[in-house]
């Protein structure tokens, strides 16, 4: 039987929920303040005087990865695929995991590297480059709109507060404690961050299977929704698949990932990003699961991404609620600094500094990073206000994008023989041809046409190019 919830049908009221947010925000800052003040030069603030240690690594790891994609779209996926949305979301794992070699090489050859765009840059030139610009930075828009929307529909959800209310507070406490502490801040507040995730998911699957059990949920769901149950439902099928791909495009290409494996310590970054892809495995699913419950519960949420706090909220009541509160909003925020402060340095380092003021001082660096993250926040908030997509619809949308960097990457780092024009074609073609199935045939197979089409131009690249690439060119000290 439900617990009681709030008048209005909100298992938290809404200065419960304003509080939260208040005295987490109060803490963040407070926080993000003290670790930034031995922050020095802008490679301190950039990336945390590249001396990160297997504890922070790994937590930072798994914390990043557990966002709004796994605690708001893993539900939402499961309500509209069944076992295959939540077992498929799981398989991003295998981004983490599957980067854990690729970080050791990234940091063998670059290493006074600052962003995944120097990489691009010095192994295949300024045409591909400037694609790889642009995808990186309608990929990061995608995710930063997606998790201030996430702040929203949270404090909307479980207290019934106006969802611009809580768009907007993530946004200014993210934005301030980053702005703060550099990558040093976001690291240390995603080490404790990852520990209330952890604690806290598994609190939420106990408390569900003490109220309600699993045998009611799976009997509803065989009689009413039989489709979620089934292992050959095709649309889920391809959403395995094409998950897969997105998430190893969005991790190899991402600089939010690149500029951690410049970060830590040598031989730390494949420790740290294989114990962080096994530790994120398990957490889709628990988080997914939940969604199942929705229909035995007579929970039909208006949007399919509100489904998982509305079940727990509907079944736990006030204690299950802030559980759920607290989970999701340090998800959010150990995502949403991450993305802050590595968007800002590609800012920084690919548009102001390679573009516009090559001699810049380190000086003139560490205001312009800082600037941006002011600038990136306001942009985010100015596109959340509308509320413009449903968090998967936002989030698959940039998976065309992001496919189309896989092949060119991998190869790239391990194969001297590929040119920079095969390159830039492999990644503008392979977006192309997923935006094109994006909108034709669904989002379940936009990632996977660009990673196809993507691979077919550089399988073809491999076999025409005559080219040798020199690996020491990447070290940009050395080379200028």
């Amino acid at each position: 039987m439900p617990n009681s919830l709030e008048p209005g049908g909100f298992a938290l009221n809404s200065t419960i929920g304003l509080s939260i947010v208040v005295v987490f925000g109060i803490v963040w800052i407070v926080f993000g303040w003290f670790i930034g003040r031995s922050n020095k030069t802008h490679e301190d603030f950039a990336l945390a005087g590249r001396n990160v240690g297997f504890a922070f690594a790994t937590a930072t790891a798994m914390a990043t990865w557990v966002t709004s994609n796994t605690t708001l779209v893993a539900p939402e996926l499961t309500y509209q695929f069944g076992i295959w949305g939540m077992v498929g979301y799981s398989f991003a794992a295998l981004g983490l995991i599957l980067f854990a070699p690729l970080s050791s090489r990234i940091r063998e050859l670059l290493p006074q590297g600052y962003t995944s765009g120097d990489f691009i840059r010095l192994r295949y030139g300024h045409w591909a480059w400037r694609i790889f610009i642009f995808i990186s930075l309608v990929y990061a828009m995608g995710w930063l709109i997606s998790l201030g929307m996430a702040g929203g529909i949270l404090l909307q959800a479980l207290s019934g507060l106006d969802y611009h209310i809580g768009m907007t507070a993530i946004l200014f406490i993210c934005v301030t404690y980053t702005l703060f502490g550099g990558l040093k801040a976001v690291i240390a507040t995603d080490f404790i961050q990852a520990i209330i995730i952890i604690i806290g998911i598994v609190l939420v699957a106990f408390l569900l299977l003490s109220n309600s059990g699993l045998e009611p949920i799976h009997s509803h769901v065989s009689v009413e929704h039989p489709q979620l149950l089934s292992l050959l439902f095709p649309a889920a099928i391809m959403f395995l698949f094409n998950n897969v791909f997105f998430g190893l495009g969005e991790i190899f290409h991402s600089n939010v990932w690149w500029s951690r494996a410049l970060a830590f310590r040598k031989k730390v970054a494949f420790k740290a990003f294989l114990l962080g892809g096994i530790l994120w495995l398990p957490i889709p699913i628990v988080a997914g699961f939940v969604a199942l419950a929705a229909p035995q519960l007579g929970i039909f949420p208006p949007s399919p991404d509100m489904v998982g706090p509305s079940v727990a909220a509907h079944v736990l009541g006030t204690f299950g609620a802030v559980v759920v509160f607290v989970v999701v909003f340090s998800a959010l925020a150990s995502s949403l600094d991450s993305l802050l402060a590595a968007t800002s340095d590609f800012v920084t380092r690919d548009l102001y500094q390679k573009h516009l003021r090559p001699t810049a001082s380190d000086t003139t660096l560490l205001k312009v990073n800082r600037r941006s993250i002011i600038g990136l926040g306001l942009v985010t908030w100015l596109f959340c206000l509308p509320q413009i997509a449903t968090l998967g619809a936002l989030l698959n949308f940039t998976g065309a994008f992001v496919a189309s960097t896989i092949w060119p990457i991998v190869v790239g780092l391990y194969n001297p023989r590929l040119a920079g024009k095969w390159a830039a074609w492999a990644m503008a073609l392979g977006t192309i041809v997923g935006l094109t199935f994006y909108f034709v045939v669904g989002f379940y197979v936009a990632a996977l046409s660009s990673c196809a089409v993507s691979g077919l131009i550089t399988w073809l690249g491999l076999k025409q190019s005559k080219t040798h690439f020199n690996w020491s060119a990447l070290n940009e000290e050395e080379s200028l």
